[in-house]
């Protein structure tokens, strides 16, 4: 008895995706609920669960098909399967000493092994794992993955490459000319990749973009939050962090200045009376930004606990459709790579978003007398055809002012 595995509903306006990973393999055993398949849409990947235990049968579609919702993929046969050991990834074995009284003999040429072949019984990793690991020369059998499943993603990659000794310098008696094997990787793009290529090029076509920029002096912000950070994690069990800050000091410009919270469609304004913020997330695939909503009325433990599961399950790979859906106002915290400055893009049909880079210390003028202050560049990127400058001027200033004075988020002023 075979049992069908089709595409199920991606969501809303999504017909189709493509398949990204089989997890399963024909032959091999499949228990309940298990992910037998990745699905990468627009905006997120969605694994496919098995119905019921039993044998990965028929596979109907090869990894980076496009297939449409209620397409036949798989069947599942009854039975037990068996459950492959992992190959073991080759290693090429170090030369042997020669012997005392063995005549030299030449060594034989070992034949070139590709990059893509080193890693190919590595099958089950990402592209974008698998890239970081061409990259870095990382064993992929020697790293501990985190994410689901236990499977390794980009960032475990990242901290194997820097945990990894650096290499010994070359011998002074090696060959000049002896330049390592130059190789290229071919690797199609994803199509949440393809998605965001697209939306980031639409919005430079079709919105008035313009950017402005101010700085912030954060040290209100970080005293606050080193007086309250070890209460507020033993009453709501959740880290206290900056963007809670952010979110709401931008609740207090997106009520001030409604049209930064509204949007163009067609020939009218759309005004809303709520605010979403959606939070641009790094994910091993690419940029992903779930929604917080309400955060009007989200307190910041509420701001803090859905920015931390968002952040859990974007490296896990198990947002949602619904996750993504809407947002009014977008928060990007290049920050936290080391970026000092940057004219972030609109995510459509939004008007405006705000980028948040690092804190470095800086000598600036205080009542007449140069000190050092803990200092930020904010920049807000709008849509020109709906936002003035002197209403995105006064967007920034508001958001400066509630963080240099934490003060006015509580009397929302």
């Amino acid at each position: 008895m075979s049992t069908e595995i089709k595409v199920p509903t991606l969501g809303e306006s999504v017909s189709e995706a493509t398949i990204g990973q089989w997890l399963k393999q024909p032959g091999e055993a499949v228990a309940a609920d298990e992910p037998i398949a990745s699905l990468e849409t627009d905006k997120v990947a969605i694994d496919v669960m098995a119905p019921h235990a039993g044998v990965m049968g028929q596979q109907f579609a090869q990894q980076g098909d496009t297939v449409v919702v209620g397409a036949l993929i798989a069947t599942i046969e009854a039975g037990t399967g068996t459950v492959p050991a992992p190959a073991p990834i080759a290693k090429v074995a170090a030369p042997e000493a020669p012997k005392a009284n063995a005549p030299a003999q030449p060594a034989a040429p070992a034949p070139a092994r590709s990059a893509e072949e080193a890693s190919s019984d590595a099958a089950v990793l990402s592209p974008a794992v698998r890239r970081a690991v061409l990259e870095y020369g990382i064993d992929p059998s020697t790293i501990k993955g985190t994410g689901k499943d236990g499977r390794i993603t980009k960032d475990d990659v990242v901290a194997a490459a820097r945990a990894k000794p650096a290499s010994p310098a070359p011998s002074a008696s090696a060959p000049a000319d002896a330049a390592p094997a130059r190789r290229e990787e071919r690797v199609k793009m994803t199509r949440l990749r393809q998605t965001i290529a697209k939306r980031l090029k639409s919005a430079q076509e079709t919105a008035a973009l313009l950017t402005t920029f101010n700085d912030v002096d954060m040290s209100a912000v970080i005293a606050a939050r080193d007086k309250y950070k070890d209460l507020f994690q033993k009453k709501h069990g959740i880290k206290l962090g900056f963007m809670s800050f952010f979110a709401k000091a931008s609740v207090l410009a997106l009520k001030d200045i409604p049209a930064v919270n509204a949007q163009i469609d067609g020939d009218e304004i759309v005004y809303h009376d709520y605010i979403d913020i959606s939070i641009a997330v790094s994910a091993p695939n690419g940029l992903v930004v779930p929604v917080v909503r309400d955060c009007d009325k989200l307190s910041f433990a509420g701001i803090e606990s859905a920015i931390a599961d968002f952040g859990k399950r974007a490296k896990d790979g198990t947002l949602t459709m619904e996750d993504m859906k809407g947002g009014t106002f977008t928060i990007s915290n290049g920050g936290v790579f080391g970026g000092l400055m940057s004219t972030p893009i609109i995510n459509p049909p939004q008007s405006a978003v705000l980028g948040l880079h690092r804190i470095e210390d800086r000598p600036v003028v205080r009542d007449g007398q140069i000190v050092i202050r803990p200092m930020m560049y904010i920049a807000l990127s709008y849509d020109h055809r709906l936002i003035d400058g002197r209403e995105a001027v006064t967007a920034l200033k508001t958001i400066k002012e509630a963080i240099e004075d934490p003060t006015r988020l509580l009397i929302d002023l």
